[in-house]
């Protein structure tokens, strides 16, 4: 890391969320631009409000490990730079050609290990037409993470079409060696207790919500005090 990286880490008081972001900085070879986006968009505090105690710790001595589906999520993810402003009318396939567009960013925002496969990727069926709107590989995990796209509400029929492309993921697409097929669907407003209620226990299906605009870090914080 360049001497600008270590002047801007010597700035966040909290000693393990510094060590945390000088863990990551030199895992995945951020610039100090990138740095200063991961601070502002509060990875540190998503993650560290997902995890135990022991999780917490876990950030700070080691960074943010990848071992089971879970670990590559976030909640929300911050697409601001992106472009999009939510108070203007967008559809579903603009929010994926912005994606496209920005996708090295996008691939940050993701987190470690992911790689891009395709957009619209069309799978026939019983001779039917079907059509992932991302699919990205975990190489950490070594298995397909499909991703639709939602910009509003989560609803029964989503998670239910998420499932079928998981499915057949699993059963035609991936090898024996691979795990299973992950699937995020990304909205603005989901429903928890909708998505645990339609999908089974230890599903790999997961929902996150994304917004266009950074998080107060302010109230992450608080909300990371509160919690501890």
């Amino acid at each position: 890391m360049s001497w600008s990286h270590y002047v801007f880490l010597l700035t966040i008081d909290n000693r393990d969320e510094r060590r945390f972001y000088e863990i990551e900085s030199k895992q995945n070879g951020w610039s100090l631009s990138e740095l200063k986006r991961q601070f502002s968009s509060g990875i540190y505090e998503g993650l560290a409000l997902s995890r135990d105690k022991m999780g917490v710790k876990t950030l700070a001595q080691k960074g943010h490990i990848i071992e089971k589906p879970e670990d590559v999520l976030k909640d929300p993810y911050v697409l601001e730079f992106l472009g999009l402003d939510e108070k203007t009318q967008y559809s579903e396939s603009d929010l994926e050609s912005a994606i496209i567009d920005k996708l090295g960013t996008f691939l940050l925002e993701l987190g470690k290990g992911f790689l891009f496969e395709a957009r619209q990727k069309r799978f026939t069926f019983d001779a039917d037409h079907y059509f992932v709107d991302l699919v990205f590989y975990n190489r950490i995990l070594r298995c397909y993470v499909l991703i639709d796209l939602k910009i509003g509400k989560i609803s029964h029929a989503d998670i239910g079409q998420m499932q079928m492309y998981v499915n057949y993921y699993d059963r035609y697409v991936k090898r024996e060696d691979e795990t299973p097929t992950i699937g995020i669907i990304l909205c603005r407003t989901k429903n928890d207790a909708l998505v645990r209620l339609t999908l089974p226990e230890n599903s790999n299906i997961y929902a996150s919500q994304y917004q266009l605009y950074l998080p107060s870090k302010e109230e992450l914080q608080q909300k990371l005090m509160e919690w501890s």
